[in-house]
């Protein structure tokens, strides 16, 4: 099977177009994705289908399961169809979304991520603490939990916890966030299925979106992670992103 490994601030992602034999089987993204006898990456982009500037993209975890959306994701198989299709402007659909995109500043790339919904306030018990979360759907789920200060160990303890929570049955992705500046927010990201993650497009768009909605800063909003920024426009309750894609390389293997 060819495959082609690309990262997005760090997030490495396989993105492979479906083998003959039909789709992929969660036991073969796993092995894939296994960073120690397999390739390694982050998550597997599975393109199911193309035509001309339109390609449908199953979004595969690396522990097996199958996520919505993923902005970093959706980001780096639109930088691959760019240039495939060599259209000026592409559509990327996914579980719960169609994805449009168009080149941006070199090695860049502009998505529009349609509708993003906050939610109100709410109060979780995990781990020992009570946390205040504001949840949001930008086609898949998030939690965000605004800190005094970021630390990697509150992240280590606090992400799987709040991923499991009884009050998200289907799981969820969790982002610890401190405001910066009034354009500016800091983010550490658990991300459902993955884990720690040194950057993800949906958290940013998450976290501007509650971060725009609380007043905390105004759009745009420069969503720092581990791996580098991001840029979220939210305008009417719509989301758009800019960021990078970079193809790392290229292969075959028989995994």
């Amino acid at each position: 099977m060819r495959f082609e490994k690309w990262h997005a601030l760090g997030n490495a992602y396989l993105l492979v177009e479906q083998p003959a034999a039909g789709t992929l089987a969660p036991t073969r993204v796993r092995r894939l994705c296994d960073v120690d006898t397999g390739i390694g990456s982050d998550g597997l982009l599975e393109v199911t289908g193309r035509e001309a500037g339109r390609a449908v993209v199953r979004i595969w975890n690396p522990d097996g399961s199958t996520a919505e959306l993923s902005g970093n994701g959706t980001r780096i198989a639109a930088a691959w169809l760019l240039r495939e299709s060599g259209l000026p402007e592409v559509e990327i659909e996914t579980e719960s979304k169609l994805v449009r995109a168009v080149p941006g500043a070199p090695d860049m790339v502009r998505q529009e991520l349609g509708v993003v919904s906050v939610s109100d306030d709410e109060v979780l018990d995990v781990a020992g603490e009570r946390l205040g979360i504001v949840t949001a759907d930008v086609g898949n789920p998030h939690a965000v939990v605004l800190r005094d200060a970021l630390s990697r160990d509150d992240l280590l303890r606090l992400g799987p916890a709040i991923e499991t929570h009884p009050r998200f049955p289907r799981r969820t992705n969790v982002q610890l966030a401190i405001p910066e500046s009034p354009d500016k927010i800091s983010v550490l990201v658990w991300e459902r299925g993955a884990g720690e993650t040194a950057a993800s497009g949906s958290s940013a768009v998450a976290v501007a979106a509650v971060a725009v909605a609380r007043g905390w800063c105004s759009s745009p909003v420069r969503v720092a992670m581990p791996g580098g920024e991001l840029v979220v426009t939210i305008t009417d309750g719509q989301a758009s992103l800019e960021g990078p894609a970079e193809q790392i390389c290229v292969g075959t293997t028989d995994l």
